[in-house]
């Protein structure tokens, strides 16, 4: 995933520390490095915060777009994400199972992603979005257009 060095440049731009950034998304400096250093994955609700925060798109984020911006961008909304989810999923003709085997988790992770219980995790996101080129905004009900990039 490649959102530490999309972070340390939206860092720099707005002239904020390490430590400014850890203290909106309420965790510690420390673990804020080791999003921009790698060292750890950032959780997706940080990863929309950051992107609401410094007024780009997740798919920016992770590198997926140099489109900074789409209109008309929403809340993130689980019952939304579940559902596009499950779209997502039976237009590419998987099964839950088979979607869980591609991402290396559990069915019933992917159960509970498409209920709305909870959000699909970054890393799922990023393997989906990379490889079937569909949108990471668009996947967490953020956007309704563009669905693929």
């Amino acid at each position: 995933m490649d959102y530490n060095d999309r972070l340390l440049e939206l860092r720099t731009i707005y002239n904020l520390t390490q430590k400014d950034v850890a203290d909106y998304l309420k965790i510690g400096r420390t673990t804020y490095k080791d999003y921009e250093l790698k060292n750890s994955i950032i959780p997706i609700k940080h990863l929309v915060s950051l992107s609401n925060y410094f007024h780009v798109s997740v798919d920016y984020l992770l590198g997926f777009t140099n489109k900074k911006e789409y209109d008309n961008v929403k809340k993130v909304d689980k019952v939304i994400a579940g559902n596009r989810l499950k779209e997502f999923r039976k237009e590419n003709k998987l099964t839950q199972v088979k979607l869980a085997n591609i991402l290396n988790t559990t069915f019933s992770s992917i159960a509970f992603n498409e209920k709305g219980r909870n959000l699909i995790a970054t890393p799922f996101l990023y393997q989906i979005c990379s490889k079937y080129h569909v949108s990471a905004d668009y996947l967490l009900g953020r956007i309704d257009e563009p669905k693929y990039f």
